[in-house]
């Protein structure tokens, strides 16, 4: 009777490895999206993750919300230091949410500053 139970709980723990590394080293898929940086914060009761938001539309309507691993300072202080202003992030989506990652499916791997669209020609 051990030896099963024991062989239950390995098998449960095996397949939660396998899924976990799934996720988290298998890309579902890679882009750039560009917009105004409206939110970007540290959140969490238990897990602190950083979340943001950039604002793809003129009205607010297209939202992109994104989180940023602790491991990547550099993006962290970059959207620190971009707030409010027009940005473009380069992201990858992974194929599920992790809670101690990020409320979000894409992660920010790079960010860089863009002139903005609206003020272009003026």
């Amino acid at each position: 009777m051990k030896k099963i139970l024991l062989l239950i709980i390995a098998a449960i723990i095996l397949l939660f490895v396998a899924w976990y590394t799934t996720v988290y080293f298998s890309t579902y898929s890679e882009g750039v999206r560009s917009g105004e940086l409206i939110k970007f914060s540290n959140k969490g009761i238990l897990f602190k993750t950083w979340e943001g938001e950039i604002s793809q539309g003129i009205s607010g309507a297209q939202i992109f919300s994104f989180s940023v691993e602790d491991k990547n300072e550099d993006v962290i202080k970059k959207l620190e230091e971009y707030q409010g202003r027009y940005v473009k992030l380069k992201y990858k989506e992974r194929f599920a949410t992790v809670s101690w990652l990020g409320d979000s499916k894409y992660f920010v791997i790079g960010v860089e500053e863009e002139e903005s669209p609206h003020f272009r020609n003026k």
